[in-house]
């Protein structure tokens, strides 16, 4: 069964499916914006979901390695140290590259001796 065929499914056993997921995909979207990352307003759902996962990874990374969030966004003048900071999406970069990217920089993180 296909992702859109069960997605169908379940909006012909519940109508008002959509209106909960396109809620849930709008506050996931502001909860990725408030962490200083560039979103398009095209993302699916699904890469709203990736992009939290990969940055929520990386959060816990740089607590891990004893960053402070407050600190180290986007945002920041002064972050501890760069690496601390999620990275920022490239113009017009697809969401599923720039899930890789912030993956890519958890791992450094993870394994890194800082």
């Amino acid at each position: 069964m296909t992702q859109e065929s069960f997605e169908e499914q379940q909006e012909d056993l519940d109508p008002h499916r959509r209106e909960e997921r396109d809620a849930a995909a709008l506050e996931n979207a502001g909860r990725i914006r408030q962490r200083g990352v560039l979103l398009t307003g095209r993302e699916t759902s699904g890469q709203l979901d990736d992009l939290m996962t990969e940055i929520q990874r990386f959060e816990a990374a740089v607590e891990a390695r004893g960053g402070d969030l407050f600190v180290n966004t986007p945002f920041s003048d002064r972050p501890e140290k760069p690496e601390f900071v999620v990275p920022q999406r490239i113009p017009g970069e697809d969401p599923e590259a720039y899930a890789a990217r912030i993956n890519a920089a958890a791992e450094q993180l993870e394994k890194a001796d800082l």
